[in-house]
């Protein structure tokens, strides 16, 4: 098996939130989002080494939140795009070819550890990468500027992409240097793929992977994290 890579953009300011810190500082259960989540990808991944971008004048983070061995502290970039190709460039001459990358939103704490070991067995054959995702399940409908509905659009054969998305190190970083040469705006590292000419795998995830973006969104990651025990490396349990 092809050694693993985290990387975990957490250079954000969070202004959606309103809230007056970035999103990866809010506190659940007297601890920061950044930690929960660090701990969801350790209790999956305890043998993985981490890249945390972080922005260089960040007072907020402790080295405590860490739970991983094998970790580095990188530049955060202006946008998630520029963060994960600074910690790509952190490992040139450490990571080999085929090692395996995965990029997970700081802001996604309660990704199921289930979903996390079956996208590293998906991607360990998939060489053109891929991510966790879910099907759409509501009525899709497209509005105009006023807000006003155009139309239904079917949601046959649409996803919602999560996270952790990813591909090998090397494609990964052919992906990225491709993008920055063409000028292609990136929303993820899935986009990157594709605009490569590749085709990431699908790999179904549980929707209770949520992104903090919004206020709502924090104590329904509270009640979720409530139901479960995140820091146990060997549990099998979920957010439910």
């Amino acid at each position: 098996m092809s050694r693993l890579w985290l990387i975990v953009p957490a250079a954000g300011q969070g202004r959606r939130m309103g809230a007056g810190l970035p999103k990866q500082y809010l506190d659940i259960a007297g601890r920061p989002v950044l930690a929960h989540t660090l701990a969801r990808l350790h209790a999956a991944f305890p043998d993985a080494a981490l890249r945390l971008c972080l922005d260089a004048d960040d007072a907020r983070f402790s080295s405590e939140w860490v739970p991983f061995t094998d970790w580095q502290r990188v530049p955060g970039g202006c946008e998630r795009a520029d963060s994960v190709a600074n910690a790509l460039a952190s490992l040139e001459g450490v990571a080999v070819d085929d090692d395996l990358v995965l990029v997970h939103d700081v802001a996604r704490p309660c990704v199921a550890l289930d979903d996390l070991r079956r996208l590293r067995t998906v991607l360990e054959t998939s060489p053109d990468g891929g991510l966790l995702a879910s099907p759409v399940a509501d009525t899709m409908k497209r509005a105009d500027a006023d807000g006003r509905v155009v139309h239904t659009v079917s949601r046959e054969g649409l996803w919602h992409a999560m996270t952790p998305q990813g591909a090998s190190y090397r494609v990964l970083c052919r992906a990225f240097a491709h993008a920055r040469d063409t000028r292609v705006a990136l929303t993820d590292e899935a986009s990157a793929l594709e605009a490569l000419g590749l085709a990431p795998r699908l790999v179904p995830g549980r929707r209770d992977n949520l992104k903090i973006t919004h206020p709502e969104d924090l104590s329904h990651a509270t009640r979720l994290l409530s139901e479960t025990a995140i820091d146990a490396p060997l549990s099998d349990e979920t957010c439910s």
